[in-house]
């Protein structure tokens, strides 16, 4: 006779190979035998205390890169007291060997988050996949009035940590592509943001999303494109003269933040 817990391990792996299958089909595989592991080992610690357990981001959308992407899990307990985090301490220590630490969340305050953590709750929302439980996502909702608030004190933070880490870098040049390859992603991100708080369209690349920003704030892109491709593998580096592709990469980074700044001042999105 098969246990209650021995169904729920083997419906958490078929769902993780179904998103094995969706994976592959972009030629870039997700660890996905290490997923299941973590599922399984929370499912047997947790049992019912765990409400769902959601793989978001490049992993669940096909746009997974081992070199620069993480994988990112969403797990929902609905108790998440000192005592439950020391039961899935050990297999949480095990997934971040290799993978960073899964965001642990009670349900009702996953849904009374959307507020502070609009940009996140969105980007989940966009890319997703469920793997055990519930799906706590579709029905959240992001108030977007404070979307426009958070997205403006994300830029400026970004911009911020971008000098600081090139003040320390610049001179070192394996340190400085460093600090450009991995600031893309989050810069991209916001960059999507800043159309979306502009009532632009979310654009599905990171091509198309420059595209936008070209056309929206006609900023000069070029610095990011150029990393972009250094990312891909379509350019090396030393195909690239790196201090113009320095000041072009933060002068659009400045002033996208500044665009966002002016657009949110004006009295329309004030009154929105």
């Amino acid at each position: 006779m098969v246990s209650v817990a021995d169904h729920r391990v083997a419906v958490a792996r078929a769902e993780v190979g179904r998103g094995e299958k969706a994976a592959m089909t972009t030629g870039v595989a997700i660890p996905e035998k290490r997923i299941g592991e973590f599922v399984e080992r929370l499912i047997e610690s947790e049992g019912s205390n765990l409400e769902s357990i959601v793989l978001y981001g490049s992993g669940a959308s096909g746009t997974y890169d081992p070199e620069f992407s993480d994988i990112n899990l969403l797990c929902v307990l609905r108790d998440t007291s000192v005592a439950a985090l020391s039961r899935i301490a050990p297999t949480v220590q095990w997934w971040t060997e290799t993978q960073r630490v899964p965001l642990i969340i009670g349900r009702e305050e996953l849904e009374r988050s959307t507020d502070v953590f609009s940009i996140e709750i969105i980007e989940i929302k966009e890319r997703y996949r469920v793997l055990y439980g519930q799906d706590v996502i579709q029905s959240l909702n992001v108030p977007m009035y404070l979307h426009r608030a958070q997205l403006e004190y994300e830029l400026r933070e970004k911009v911020i940590l971008l000098r600081e880490q090139l003040l320390l870098a610049l001179g070192h040049e394996r340190r400085t592509w460093s600090v450009l390859m991995l600031s893309f992603s989050a810069l991209i991100t916001l960059f999507r943001h800043a159309l979306i708080a502009s009532g632009e369209g979310r654009p599905g690349t990171s091509v198309a999303t420059l595209d936008a920003i070209d056309a929206r704030f006609s900023v000069d892109t070029t610095g990011f494109r150029e990393v972009l491709e250094v990312r891909e593998h379509r350019k090396r580096q030393h195909e690239v003269v790196l201090r113009s592709v320095i000041e072009r990469y933060v002068r659009a980074a400045e002033q996208v933040s500044a665009a966002v700044d002016r657009m949110l001042d004006s009295p329309e999105q004030r009154n929105s």
